[in-house]
């Protein structure tokens, strides 16, 4: 309008630039309209913060991993001269770590351990459990044996992980291997205990707050323990699903995962929820058992913890309180 531009640009020139920037914000942002914009803009905040934050969380992990390395490779470099012929090296960086680990998980989850007695003081075993959305779980079980035991624990993960920028140091230290029956076996055969999960990433991404065990018929597990005459010992923690989720079961993961092998579905979650892990009596060698018999009684061994110590559906709010519960209910 003539009259407006005229005053925005009378009196002193500074101050008619100020009231024409102001007159064209006002008509470009509809000045009376920006209580709904500020609105607006606060519902999509109160919105979508919970939810970046439980995206977020799950990275949290990512970091302390690599934290982990990081400091693996400062110890490497700190020792590389060192000749150490009469002990390893790595046992005070194992050690170290496994207190940072265990100290995360009783303060973030209340971490308790019940049949820690059942892992041998030496000699073999094979551990079998449940394996949730992120193993975390696992990794305060490592660290308590380490600590309390004073054994290395030996694992075998999923081939993925071992082409993770960055993760070879911390996956030799730690002694972990990506599965063929035969460094299985040898493992075993050389006194150590070994780690393994039969529904492996498919339970990972496809099992939820119901805890189906999804092992399929794989019997391989089986076979390494009969090959190593070694005892079989279950394991499960209790709300591991609550602690971290999966989206795997939306068919576009799903999809991608079993056409293409990519276990890239989303995790979410890093809930404060407690975390009690359950090691069941050892399963003996027995010579009569076969492969697919043995693994049969395994998987309901393991079923057998999570029918008595996971009420399901899980539930993250219920998980939550239970961190008040000085013991477990049924206990």
């Amino acid at each position: 309008m003539p009259g407006q531009n005229e005053s925005c640009w009378s009196g002193d020139e500074t101050v008619g630039v100020f009231r024409c920037l102001l007159v064209a914000w006002e008509d470009w942002v509809a000045w009376g309209n920006l209580q709904d914009y500020l609105s607006l803009l606060e519902y999509l905040l109160w919105v979508f913060t919970p939810l970046a934050i439980v995206f977020i969380l799950p990275f949290v992990i990512v970091v302390l991993l690599y934290l982990s390395i990081l400091f693996l490779h400062v110890y490497k470099r700190k020792n590389q001269l060192r000749e150490a012929y009469s002990y390893n090296p790595w046992d005070c960086a194992r050690k170290t770590l496994a207190t940072l680990w265990d100290g995360h998980g009783a303060i973030w989850h209340g971490y308790e351990i019940h049949g820690l007695e059942k892992i041998p003081e030496e000699g073999p075993a094979l551990i079998v459990y449940y394996h949730g959305a992120i193993p975390i779980d696992y990794y305060y079980f490592l660290a308590r044996v380490i600590l309390q035991k004073g054994r290395a624990c030996h694992s075998v993960a999923d081939h993925f992980l071992f082409k993770i920028p960055g993760f070879k140091l911390l996956l030799e230290v730690f002694s972990v291997i990506h599965g063929p029956q035969e460094e299985c076996v040898k493992a075993l055969r050389s006194g150590h205990l070994l780690g393994i999960s039969p529904g492996g990433v498919r339970e990972a991404l496809f099992s939820d707050e119901t805890y189906t065990l999804l092992w399929g018929k794989r019997k391989g597990f089986a076979q390494v323990a009969i090959d190593s005459k070694v005892p079989v010992i279950p394991m499960f923690t209790q709300n591991v699903r609550e602690g971290f989720r999966s989206l795997g079961n939306l068919r576009f993961f799903r999809w991608l995962y079993e056409r293409f092998r990519l276990p890239i579905a989303p995790v979410y979650g890093g809930f404060p929820v407690k975390f009690r892990t359950y090691l069941g009596d050892p399963i003996p060698y027995d010579p009569k058992l076969t492969a697919a018999e043995l693994a049969e009684k395994v998987q309901a061994a393991v079923q057998a913890l999570i029918d008595r110590h996971q009420k399901v559906p899980g539930s993250v709010l219920r998980a939550l309180l239970e961190r008040f519960h000085m013991r477990p209910k049924d206990e």
